[in-house]
């Protein structure tokens, strides 16, 4: 533990006390968390930053799709510039919906309602009062939410960064104390090597089954990188030097991918997750590409990239976003599709 770490400890337990007690509220209904006519799916983290909420929240409402389900996603929309409950539509931008919840409206289009709240009890009201179709609703980040109660609720953790090696704010990054691991009904740690040993998955299993319930799904999943795609219509170079741009809270994974299939970061503008763009970035990373370069970035970073404002400084430069698919070790997907699945199964009376 660092000193700075060890003089934040009384801080940690305090607001760990603070969760504790708001949580023990709900626990015993002094609390209301309300419950809806469709199944709620929450995807979240305990931990502050990436977990790779965003992809795993696409895999869950691809699965649901091809169950023959009708599935709604709705988010908190963190960086934008609007307050209360928006559906998205055809002009929305980042700045109107957030840099994620605009991700998923442009993977899904009209196939997939998408919207934003603040107050997600709300947002799941008005989602089915407009949209009455409607078979199920995916809350992206909303572990912390107690005010919906979840049909399923997915925690994610980082191989790299597990929540049970982690302290509470301000002492670490935790958002409320380990043992809120025991509301999950599935735990997947992501971002994993992709040929995890099974002795190493099941090291870490028995670590997190130390705070969940008993029989809590431990499911490993890693990231499927696919072809460069561009954003502002420039044929991709054959030189392997390249500039990266990235907006994100854990870039190394991207890095380390590009490195290994050949590429060369020769200059990498590394910005906070959730960075709102300005024309002056922009403009310094087009300093920084050399004749023959490209610019590489994340899916979510292009999202805020296509900026009306940012338009007239993106168009020369070629600019393309990389892909990311979840794939599951094992048998992962198999246990993950049963779960969702068994949601829509009439419950036996007993």
């Amino acid at each position: 533990m660092s000193l700075l770490s060890a003089f934040l400890l009384p801080f940690a337990w305090l607001y760990a006390g603070v969760m504790a007690v708001r949580n023990w509220l709900y626990d015993k209904g002094l609390k209301t968390s309300a419950s809806f006519s469709v199944p709620v799916i929450s995807v979240g983290n305990l931990r502050v930053g990436g977990t790779g909420k965003t992809p795993h929240v696409a895999w869950v409402v691809r699965q649901l799709l091809a169950q023959g389900e009708k599935p709604a996603v709705l988010s908190r929309g963190y960086g934008r510039r609007t307050r209360g409950y928006r559906l998205a539509a055809a002009l929305d931008t980042a700045a109107t919906l957030g840099d994620e919840p605009l991700q998923h409206h442009q993977d899904f289009g009209a196939e997939v309602p998408v919207a934003v709240c603040e107050d997600r009890r709300a947002g799941i009201a008005q989602l089915l009062q407009q949209q009455p179709s409607l078979s199920a609703i995916v809350l992206d980040d909303a572990y912390q939410h107690r005010r919906v109660q979840p049909a399923l609720s997915i925690l994610l953790t980082e191989q790299q960064r597990p929540f049970y090696a982690d302290r509470v704010l301000p002492a670490g990054r935790l958002r409320e104390s380990r043992g809120g691991a025991r509301r999950a009904d599935v735990v997947i740690v992501t971002k994993c090597t992709p040929h995890l040993p099974e002795s190493t998955r099941q090291a870490i299993a028995a670590k997190i089954r130390h705070y969940t319930r008993p029989k809590v799904p431990v499911l490993f999943s890693t990231y499927r990188y696919g072809a460069p795609v561009p954003i502002t219509g420039k044929t991709i170079s054959a030189s392997p030097d390249i500039v990266l741009l990235t907006g994100i809270a854990h870039p190394r994974p991207l890095r380390d991918h590009l490195q290994a299939i050949g590429y060369r970061i020769t200059y990498h503008a590394a910005f906070a997750d959730h960075h709102a763009f300005s024309v002056a970035d922009i403009a310094g990373v087009a300093t920084q590409c050399r004749a023959g370069q490209c610019v590489f970035t994340t899916q979510k970073d292009a999202a805020r990239l296509l900026a009306p404002e940012l338009a007239t400084v993106i168009v020369s430069l070629p600019i393309f976003y990389i892909p990311i698919d979840v794939q599951f070790l094992g048998d992962g997907a198999a246990c993950l599709q049963q779960v969702l699945t068994s949601l829509f199964q009439p419950q036996a009376v007993v």
